[in-house]
């Protein structure tokens, strides 16, 4: 199955510890646009099972990706799309795919009871830095924007311990993060 762990940490940050992180960290010059299709139920049961799933368009790709809770970060399944078949969950036609469909039924979640709530679409930078990914984020969504960066490992001692030094190196206080799905749904007015 198509499926991986991960383990990352992240921070919100201000658009001027952004532009610090950007200008003093070997980031590319140029970032790649990705837009993220968020789907739900409409009584949200991905949320209260801590798990959420979404289609990632890039450079003309699409996949879908289901994430769940997994004791050393997220477990994350996924599956490929055509452009018409992404085209077709966006348009309510959710179109079953093996890996994704057979952890939503684990889920207890079914298909038709998926709804398409809207996109995020990110400008991302990324490089490798001391044996960890480290990341860029600016993101728009429901008329608002934010940036964040974030550090993914391949163990979470690692991990935190480059996370921690680099947010104390630049003077970044720790923020509680939600991550980019929860933000999405906490943009709609109540």
């Amino acid at each position: 199955m198509a499926q991986e762990i991960e383990i990352e940490f992240k921070n919100l940050l201000t658009k001027e510890e952004f532009e610090k992180l950007l200008y003093k960290l070997p980031f590319p010059k140029h970032s790649v646009k990705q837009t993220n299709y968020y789907f739900e139920t409409k009584n949200f049961s991905l949320k209260d099972k801590g798990s959420a799933l979404r289609i990632r368009e890039k450079a003309g790709k699409y996949q879908l990706t289901l994430k769940e809770p997994h004791e050393l970060g997220l477990q994350e399944t996924h599956d490929e799309l055509t452009e018409e078949e992404a085209k077709q969950w966006m348009n309510g036609n959710i179109i079953p795919k093996y890996n994704t469909s057979k952890q939503l039924k684990n889920l207890g979640i079914k298909l038709e009871d998926l709804v398409y709530y809207g996109s995020l679409t990110t400008e991302r930078r990324e490089v490798t830095y001391k044996d960890v990914l480290i990341v860029l984020d600016y993101s728009t969504y429901n008329k608002k924007e934010d940036f964040e960066f974030e550090l993914e490992a391949q163990d979470k001692h690692t991990g935190l311990q480059t996370f921690d030094a680099l947010l104390q190196e630049f003077h970044i206080q720790k923020k509680n993060t939600p991550n980019k799905i929860e933000r999405f749904f906490a943009s709609f007015p109540v």
